[in-house]
């Protein structure tokens, strides 16, 4: 298996709208390449598009571990975190990515959207 070419066939399935088919594509290659962050990223993100929210979480929990300034990671990770609920724990990571990246206006708007459902005024 070329692992290049699935990667970027997945990344084409990504982007055409296909996550389910993305996910089949990088399960493997995560598998046989499991510190390729731009892999790993790339199947949190179609696990988070097909709301398999808690294998994005572990997905991205991993990178994190690795690299604890990836602003994206921690903002994706806040957003999987928030979809499922888990508010406060998402606030954490949406304020480290915000923290970082002050001029992302997706981080500001998620950091303040999940801010006004923890402390409600």
């Amino acid at each position: 298996m070329d692992l290049l070419e699935e990667y970027r066939r997945a990344t084409l399935f990504f982007e055409a709208g296909d996550p389910t088919g993305a996910v089949r594509l990088l399960e493997p290659i995560v598998a046989a390449e499991p510190d390729n962050a731009s892999v790993r990223q790339l199947l949190a993100r179609a696990y988070f598009q097909t709301a398999q929210l808690g294998r994005a979480e572990e997905q991205l929990r991993a990178l994190v571990e690795r690299d604890p300034s990836d602003h994206y990671a921690h903002h994706v990770l806040g957003r999987t975190l928030e979809r499922q609920g888990r508010q406060a724990e998402a606030l954490t990571h949406l304020r480290i990515a915000a923290a970082m990246h002050a001029d992302h206006r997706d981080y500001a708007e998620a950091l303040q959207r999940v801010e006004s459902k923890v402390n409600p005024r």
